[in-house]
């Protein structure tokens, strides 16, 4: 199956990848990756009207849906740009209040939902909440939190009962501990809080975070299509370019057949990724299902693909000076954030029918 875009979301592509084209080249990601401050990028980003595109009106946003979203992170990605403050962001966004997520999407300050980023989304017993609401505890790798003012806290009382709290960063008791990945296009931070008051939100806690799980496998998804994409095209750029015995290594069949083997991985992931937007937006029965294949395979496929790009490239692969590293990078960031395919493949394995049932 090819996935067909509408006119408008061709439109919506073909424009963010030319503002982020001027905006956004390699001497500017680069930039911005070795200071570990985009906020220039993000200004921009916001104040020229991309931060909100997706998301729904009545938050702020300017319309469309997962699938924009979806184009975005891609777009992002194929040019390495920073993104962890935007992805954290729209996760957060619609489990916020109305108001409190206009604001966050008008440039007023990031916000994050403070799970690990190396695992899936979902309740977890990391932080606790007595009986006056106050929060305790400690979340590691959360993508974002080095860049947000506001974080949603998910968080089990004394009887077990979860819920979402909204806690500010400069609130007392909110230590925040910035790590760095390799990858220099995301970040993430370690946050404690140590009886913080935090604001409960009037959200059912275990049916916004699967959404929003499944929301991230689908960005992850979409992120690892736009690094592989790029790194097609340098490989066959450099393929061109360099020669051996006196022709370009373009026309060598081995060199053919690793270029031919990403082009058939980027139409897959694009079609895989797509649809799985498209079916968690909509909300079809099988959305899980879907948005598992897509976090499972296509950030897997992209690692195999950076793997076949650096050989491809030989020797100025490995070196600093080219740019296939940001994107090799952020492939192999991606196949871990917010679980491995092993994880979302045991989520495949459970849900499709396998095996008979017993008895």
């Amino acid at each position: 199956m090819r996935w067909e875009l509408s006119e408008e979301q061709e439109m919506f592509t073909e424009a963010l990848d030319g503002w982020l084209g001027r905006f956004a080249p390699p001497a500017n990601v680069r930039k911005w990756g070795e200071s570990g401050d985009p906020a220039e990028f993000e200004q921009k980003f916001v104040e020229e009207g991309w931060f909100s595109a997706g998301l729904a009106e009545d938050i702020g946003g300017q319309g469309g849906g997962l699938l924009e979203l979806a184009l975005t992170a891609e777009a992002l990605a194929r040019y390495a740009a920073p993104s962890s403050a935007w992805t954290a962001s729209v996760l957060a966004a619609p489990v916020l209040p109305a108001d409190v997520a206009a604001d966050v999407l008008a440039g007023g300050g990031f916000a994050a939902v403070a799970v690990d980023a190396t695992r899936p989304f979902g309740l977890a017993d990391s932080v606790r909440a007595d009986e006056s609401g106050a929060l305790t505890g400690r979340v590691a790798t959360i993508l974002g939190a080095e860049r947000a003012k506001l974080l949603v806290v998910p968080a089990a009382d004394a009887g077990g009962t979860a819920a979402l709290y909204l806690v500010r960063v400069d609130d007392p008791g909110v230590t925040v501990e910035p790590r760095r990945f390799l990858d220099p296009s995301r970040a993430v931070a370690d946050v404690r809080f140590d009886g913080v008051a935090g604001e409960p939100l009037d959200i059912d806690a275990a049916t916004a975070l699967e959404d929003a799980g499944l929301r991230a496998a689908v960005l992850v998804a979409a992120d690892s299509l736009g690094a592989m994409d790029r790194m097609l095209h340098l490989a066959v750029d450099y393929s061109r370019q360099r020669q051996q015995f006196g022709v370009p290594i373009g026309s060598f069949q081995a060199v053919k057949h690793a270029a031919a083997g990403i082009l058939v991985s980027v139409e897959a992931g694009r079609s895989i990724a797509y649809f799985a937007a498209a079916s968690v937006d909509l909300g079809l029965a099988d959305r899980a299902l879907h948005a598992a294949v897509a976090k499972a395979q296509v950030p897997r496929n992209a690692v195999q693909a950076a793997d076949s790009a650096l050989v491809m490239h030989g020797a100025i692969g490995y070196t600093w000076e080219h740019d296939l590293h940001l994107y090799y990078k952020r492939a192999k960031l991606d196949e871990k954030l917010f679980g491995g395919p092993g994880v979302w493949n045991e989520r495949v394995a459970r849900d499709l029918p396998l095996l008979p049932a017993a008895g």
